[in-house]
C-alpha cells in the first residue's frame, strides 16, 4: 500500500536528500518547474529528468535523458508523468536503485505501485512534496 500516514510521509521526506524529478521542465508556468525550485530551496539535490531537454540546466542541475544514467544514489524518484507513462518512471526508479518514487497529484497508477513496493520501494501516489513539506512542518534538510 502506498504511503498515506502524515508520519510515515514526513519520515520519508526526512530521510530523503536525493531526488531525481523525472518530467522536469525548463519552463516556468510548469508545475515541475515550480516543484523543482522548492525542493532546491529546501535543501534537497534534485536531478532533473526529461529526454526532450536533456544536455540542458534547469535550476543549475544538468537535464539527464534517463534514470540510469544519473551515476550516483537516489533517495526518491518524483513523478510528474500522466498516470500510463508513470510505469515506465517506476520500472527505471527500481533498475536504478531508488529507495522511494513519488507520484505527483493526479498521477495514480496502482500496477506501477504494486511493482515498486514488490521491490522494496515506498510509494507515495496522488500528491505533491510541495504542498506536504510546509503542511507537515519538514524542517529544511542540512539544517538550514
Amino acid at each position: 500500500m502506498p504511503l498515506t500516514s502524515d508520519q510515515d510521509i514526513a519520515e520519508l521526506l526526512a530521510n530523503t536528500r536525493t531526488i531525481a524529478l523525472v518530467g522536469a521542465s525548463d519552463r516556468p508556468d510548469r508545475p515541475s518547474y515550480g516543484v523543482m525550485k522548492f525542493l532546491q530551496s529546501h535543501g534537497y539535490r534534485v536531478l532533473p529528468v526529461n529526454p526532450q531537454i536533456t544536455g540542458e540546466h534547469v535550476h543549475g542541475e544538468y537535464v539527464w535523458r534517463e534514470l540510469g544514467q544519473i551515476g550516483e544514489p537516489i533517495d526518491m524518484v518524483d513523478i510528474f508523468r500522466r498516470p500510463q507513462a508513470a510505469g515506465e518512471a517506476v520500472d527505471q526508479a527500481i533498475a536504478a536503485g531508488a529507495k522511494s518514487v513519488w507520484m505527483q497529484i493526479g498521477v495514480i497508477n496502482e500496477e506501477a505501485a504494486a511493482r515498486a513496493e514488490a521491490a522494496g520501494l515506498k510509494v507515495v501516489m496522488d500528491r505533491c512534496p510541495k504542498i506536504e513539506i510546509p503542511r507537515l512542518g519538514i524542517a529544511p534538510v542540512g539544517g538550514f
